[in-house]
């Protein structure tokens, strides 16, 4: 299947995690019930609230779509920051609540902890199984189109899985004679998710406050340039982060003497060849300084 644009492609990919959210949840929340395990009542509310986290995603990629206007000159890009920003919030709500879940069961002082049933066993193998694969087909892909929001969502499936790794383990354990282990399952759920949005919130915040590119990306960047025809060198080169996209200033040096409109044509082909390698960048603004031809 080919998609047109990035944001046909995000819409697809994110279509496609609902309609498995909403069959896996409701799968496992029933199977939770009916097998009386906590654990996978939890697994199945985290799954749910995947549901809410990929509704963020595509309101967050639709927005940052929108073409530069008047009052939004360099465009809309960061509202898939404001999007992940959500999902982070959202991720760390559900681990909370999991883990506080968890840790009234292992003190109830009634002491009693019943066993789960062989089908919250089945639900949860299906669970590792189906969010696994999300995972990485939500991560291909985000990486395929550079969005934060996207990759944030494809953690939210992989954090999920996690989930059911440890509700897997708690359900058997309990199963096994160890009853304790299902709501010791759920606290660890917990700490799984509240990592994932903590990194979730720190990715989306680095994209917000105009970080720059790594070293390596500058790297290259500059490497691009010095390639084009009368370019002497690199005097100046900043870089920073606009969302998922990046915009660079660059100032080139080229020979003095060299005349206007092939010193316009010197920038001009960095701009273009910056551009079109690498397409991550939204736009290059080059300055040309004079120098000497022996530079």
């Amino acid at each position: 299947m080919k998609f047109r644009s990035r944001e046909n492609l995000a819409m697809h990919v994110s279509r496609v995690s609902i309609f498995w959210n909403v069959l896996l949840s409701s799968f496992k929340f029933f199977a939770g019930l009916f097998s009386h395990s906590g654990a996978m009542i939890s697994d199945a509310v985290h799954s749910a609230s995947d549901v809410f986290s990929t509704l963020v995603v595509m309101i967050g990629v639709k927005a940052g779509g929108k073409a530069a206007d008047q009052e939004h000159p360099y465009g809309h890009e960061r509202m898939e920051c404001v999007a992940a920003l959500l999902l982070s919030v959202v991720l760390f709500a559900t681990g909370l609540g999991i883990g506080i879940s968890g840790l009234f069961k292992i003190i109830s002082p009634s002491g009693h902890l019943d066993v789960p049933g062989f089908l919250a066993l089945a639900a949860a193998a299906i669970s590792i199984a189906v969010k696994e694969t999300m995972y990485w087909y939500t991560r291909g892909a985000a990486r395929k189109i550079q969005s934060g929001a996207l990759m944030a969502d494809a953690w939210h499936h992989r954090s999920d899985a996690l989930s059911s790794v440890g509700s897997f383990a708690g359900i058997l354990g309990a199963r096994l004679g160890f009853p304790i282990l299902d709501p010791i399952a759920s606290v660890a759920i917990c700490l799984f998710i509240v990592k994932a949005a903590v990194s979730i919130f720190l990715d989306s915040v680095n994209k917000m406050v105009d970080r720059s590119c790594t070293e390596d990306a500058v790297q290259i960047i500059s490497d691009t340039a010095l390639e084009q025809r009368h370019v002497l060198g690199i005097d100046e080169i900043h870089t920073r982060l606009f969302g998922d996209r990046v915009y660079v200033d660059l100032e080139i040096r080229v020979d003095g003497s060299l005349p206007l409109r092939d010193a316009h044509a010197a920038a001009e082909a960095v701009h273009n060849a910056v551009e079109n390698r690498y397409p991550q960048v939204k736009h290059c603004m080059v300055h040309v300084n004079p120098g000497e031809p022996e530079d």
